[in-house]
């Protein structure tokens, strides 16, 4: 267990990448658009560091990595661990190979098998509160296998599902990797995935393919490759009135994630633009689906809202949307945490520390592997036991437990 004494907080993190760079306070704050005086509150834990566009900004400017001010990655989880998960190897191995080899000898089930299989993948991911990462990493070089020997065997009409399969599987595979802490091996699943869908020629699976490198590009601070590469996909594959649901809603989520995108890279107009479109295409498809495990509809659209809002430094105005919102339990429990990890950041930036207490106490319940691993529950966890009262003190030490900080 770590002793809060032993973390590094995000300002002392750039207070030790500016000073190795030779850097004064207020020559960092000159080239990001701020004031010495608000660099020297954030090296001092006095203020916190408000919009993940501003860590990016740090750290193209103390040329270190995101992950580097954070301890974790831009959006969403790393190991927590110096070493790397131990099901990355064999998944490593089995994407540094041709797809061409990858079957080998293995004689595949049939595709409908493939497809059980890999929903069921998805479904662990998506639903299972603990033991995910663990249960999915080590289905991921196996069903990679099986999944080009299908499309290899496939025969008639099951190319096409074989094909759609193998390109959700890369989905699953760049979201698992980007979330244990292995941008570059996400990249490669994204890449290939999108080869894959470009090959297709169906606008719906580029739009769904599209959308899993936007994240990744996004995740790693590329936030301006991001929404390049978002917005040529979307004038390419705009659908019409006769296109599916499917379509449509892969679309949206596209405009959703060049949103994020946008915004981090300081677009504000370019991000409530996509943000317009994304709502356009969530009231034409009136509920909520999960198209490629894009996790697109009505609700994702209104908690995009508050991620915009607070992004933009507004942290009132977005508790104030989040009020508005009703959560979908259906909805991915990856989604709906992150979604909680983004109130209770916001309800930290006003330091309402009850409130934030309170909503660590309910990622806790909900969400008790995935918090464990989250940069921004690490860093709310530590500056709240500095000032820790005794109205909230018990629930806060339970959460510091379990994620491994002793108070």
């Amino acid at each position: 267990m770590l002793n809060l004494r032993e973390l590094f907080t995000i300002g002392q993190r750039v207070k030790y990448h500016r000073e190795r760079r030779g850097m004064s306070q207020r020559h960092l704050g000159e080239l990001i658009g701020r004031t010495e005086n608000w660099v020297f509150k954030v090296e001092h834990d006095q203020i916190p560091i408000d919009r993940i566009s501003i860590l990016v900004s740090l750290a193209r400017v103390l040329r270190c990595r995101v992950e580097d001010l954070t301890g974790g990655f831009l959006s969403g989880i790393s190991t927590g661990m110096d070493t790397e998960h131990q099901h990355v190897p064999e998944i490593r191995s089995a994407l540094s190979l041709p797809s061409s080899l990858l079957p080998s000898n293995i004689s595949a089930s049939s595709v409908t098998d493939f497809k059980e299989a890999v929903d069921d993948a998805w479904k662990v991911y998506e639903t299972q509160a603990e033991n995910r990462y663990q249960d999915v990493g080590s289905r991921l070089p196996q069903l990679l296998r099986f999944g080009h020997a299908a499309l290899r065997d496939a025969q008639g009409g099951e190319e096409q599902l074989a094909l759609r399969q193998l390109i959700s599987l890369y989905g699953l595979h760049q979201i698992w990797l980007r979330r244990v802490g292995e941008p570059t091996l996400a990249r490669i699943a994204a890449d290939r995935g999108l080869a894959l869908a470009d090959n297709a020629g169906d606008p719906a699976l580029l739009a769904a393919a599209a959308w899993n490198l936007s994240c990744v590009l996004t995740s790693a601070g590329d936030v301006h490759d991001s929404v390049e590469l978002a917005r040529q996909t979307i004038a390419s594959c705009r659908p019409t009135d006769d296109s599916s649901l499917e379509h449509w809603s892969a679309y949206g989520a596209l405009h959703l994630q060049a949103a994020v995108a946008a915004v981090r890279a300081t677009q504000g107009t370019v991000a409530w633009d996509l943000y317009r479109g994304a709502k356009a295409a969530a009231d034409r498809l009136g509920t909520d689906r999960n198209d490629w495990h894009t996790c697109f509809g009505v609700t994702n659209v209104s908690m995009h809202e508050v991620h915009l809002t607070a992004e933009e430094g507004n942290a009132s105005e977005a508790l104030r949307l989040a009020d508005t919102v009703e959560v979908n339990p259906e909805l991915p429990l990856e989604r709906r945490t992150r979604y909680l990890i983004e109130v209770m950041n916001c309800n930290r930036i006003q330091r309402d520390d009850y409130a934030t207490v309170h909503v660590l106490g309910k990622l806790r319940k909900q969400s008790p592997e995935e918090i464990v691993f989250s940069p921004l529950v690490k860093e709310a966890v530590t500056d709240l036991l500095k000032r820790e009262k005794p109205l909230w003190r018990d629930d806060l030490r339970k959460v510091a437990s379990h994620i491994g900080i002793a108070a």
